[in-house]
Order: structure tokens, then C-alpha cells, then sequence
């Protein structure tokens, strides 16, 4: 998913797109272009990602990472609930 300054992509891939899985094997994305799609698969998948403030780390803007924290709020562990869901 990239925010994209509010032009909206998401794609789905064979792994996560880090040096270590795209330097010596064949990966495959495709963007998900369908707007009724690509807002079932967000509602239904990365809601739960994004939400998550137990165990997510957020990429800043300065190229750091900072843990998510409940806070004030209840916790919430996307992991869990994908178990759950099982």
C-alpha cells in the first residue's frame, strides 16, 4: 500500500519488497487497480495492520523507525486477531 500524496496504490506481492528477497530470486506484484477491490482488501486486511499498536513499527519521515504504543488506547495486535480469525 503507498499512500502516494493521496493517489492511492496497493499492491499484492509474493513477498515483502526487501533487498534480501528481490537481489537473487523472482518475486511477482500487481497492483490492484478494481476501487471496489482495492477497498475490500483494505478494509478487510490492512485496516488491521494499520491499527495494529502492539508490535507495528512506523517508517518516519526522517528514515527512522519508531514502535507503535496503545497508549490511551486499548491494544491491539493485528497478529492476534489474524489468529483469531483463523
Amino acid at each position: 500500500y503507498f499512500a502516494n500524496g493521496g493517489d492511492e496504490e496497493l499492491y499484492c506481492s509474493s513477498a515483502d519488497w526487501m533487498d534480501r528477497n528481490l537481489l537473487r530470486r523472482v518475486e511477482v506484484a500487481f497492483p490492484i487497480l478494481d476501487t471496489e477491490l482495492r477497498s475490500r482488501v483494505f478494509r478487510e486486511e490492512l485496516e488491521n495492520y494499520f491499527i495494529d499498536n502492539t508490535q507495528a513499527w512506523v517508517l518516519n519521515a526522517d528514515g527512522s523507525y519508531s514502535r507503535q504504543s496503545p497508549g490511551e488506547s486499548a491494544p491491539h495486535s493485528a497478529q492476534a486477531t489474524l489468529l483469531r480469525q483463523l
